[in-house]
């Protein structure tokens, strides 16, 4: 465990959630605010933040209406 961690209250889609403890559960983090951190160290260190921040998304506008795991069958 690095560093101190603070607690936040935000409030996010239901799919998201869903998208974090899958990715939680997929690479062994332990929980879902694990899989939040990490996403937001890749942000911070990595991500081109122009692309991030001034590209429009809503992925809730399209027919699935939300993240969805991805299909394994193919």
């Amino acid at each position: 465990m690095a560093g101190e961690k603070n607690g936040v209250e935000f409030q996010i889609q239901k799919d998201l959630v869903k998208m974090l403890e899958y990715a939680a559960d997929k690479y062994k983090l332990g929980d879902k605010d694990k899989a939040l951190r990490c996403i937001l160290d890749y942000i911070a260190t990595d991500a081109d933040w122009d692309e991030i921040f001034q590209k429009i998304r809503c992925i809730r506008c399209g027919p699935d209406g939300g993240w969805s795991p991805p299909n394994l069958e193919e």
